[in-house]
């Protein structure tokens, strides 16, 4: 089986479950070999996380995570304000402290595989907005010493760093958020561009020297909203050796219509084709829990199982290479 059939499946896969263990409950009739795929994967999930407040998990929680079938995952601590943020992170660590046989923290690529080889789940720690950071840049040194690989650099509305997709400005990435991005890209902190406004995404990934990152977001050319990103920025991001991950949010379609795996489906089919295979992933932006996709009496959809796209893309790369450069 090629990269590419490997890949579509996948999608469909965790389309399907949401990463979440319906697969062992008989809840899904998934095809053995999409089943068998999954579970030999090294699953990344680009933004998911377990709703929990206690330590030690709860027996149902700490299941419900490993059943996920998630190799590691991108969670996030950032608060408005440094305090807050440590705390967050201190929680992680405790996490990992009160349950090492399950648990561990991503510092390095090697930690990935550790996890998959260990049949642990790796945390890799993910701000959504620089706002603990203030206009402080040795403070990125300070965060990624405590295990901070992924940093946004703007939520909604406009910040320090630049303007989010929601402020009407548009302005883009400011000195500072240029300044932030070569500190990244020194260190080793990928930039995360999910929130980000039109300019500020372009921008960013042209002023990258590495590979950035669109955790979660959508497809405007499938539905446009301000949250998705438009065909030319993900070229851009493509070209450059990023990645998108596609999430499951309202936002993937007109409301009030809600939300199903076709239209992710629709979302990551347009991300491939623009992208290619290798600049595409999926990002569940939900916590692991149990839902059902469909009544118990519903048929499954031939849709969804319908195989392996025949597409061809000329973006097909080997981004591995570039990834490790993040």
């Amino acid at each position: 089986m090629n990269r590419r059939t490997f890949l579509w499946n996948s999608i469909q896969l965790a389309c399907a479950l949401q990463l979440a263990p319906l697969v062992f409950a008989g809840e899904s009739e998934i095809p053995q070999p999409i089943e068998t795929l999954y579970h030999n994967a090294l699953v990344i999930d680009a933004l998911a996380g377990v709703n929990v407040e206690d330590i030690p998990l709860s027996p149902q929680s700490l299941q419900q995570a490993l059943e996920s079938g998630v190799t590691a995952c991108n969670w996030t601590v950032s608060q408005p304000d440094f305090e807050g943020t440590v705390e967050n992170i201190a929680f992680i660590e405790a996490l990992i402290e009160n349950d090492p046989a399950h648990w561990l923290i991503v510092r390095r690529h090697s930690d990935l595989e550790r996890a998959k080889r260990e049949q642990k789940i790796g945390i890799i720690v993910d701000f959504q907005h620089p706002e603990p950071m203030g206009a402080d840049l040795k403070r990125f040194e300070t965060f990624r010493r405590l295990g901070v690989r992924v940093i946004q650099l703007t939520y909604n509305n406009r910040g320090l760093f630049g303007d989010g997709c929601l402020e009407p400005g548009n302005a883009g990435l400011s000195k500072l958020g240029r300044a932030a991005v070569a500190k990244m890209n020194e260190l080793g902190i990928a930039v995360d561009l999910s929130h980000c406004g039109q300019r500020t995404t372009a921008e960013a990934i042209a002023a990258s020297a590495k590979p950035v990152l669109i955790t979660h977001a959508g497809c405007s050319a499938v539905h446009p909203h301000p949250r998705n990103k438009d065909d030319r920025e993900l070229r851009a991001l493509a070209d450059r050796g990023g990645v998108i991950g596609i999430y499951f949010m309202p936002y993937l379609v007109a409301s009030p219509t809600l939300p199903a795996r076709e239209h992710a489906l629709q979302h990551l089919d347009h991300a491939l084709q623009v992208c290619g295979s290798d600049h595409v992933a999926s990002a569940a932006t939900e916590c692991w829990t149990p839902f059902r996709t469909r009544p118990r009496s519903a048929k499954p959809s031939r849709r969804i199982w319908r195989g392996a796209r025949s597409w061809e893309s000329p973006r097909r790369k080997k981004t591995g290479r570039r990834i490790r450069r993040t």
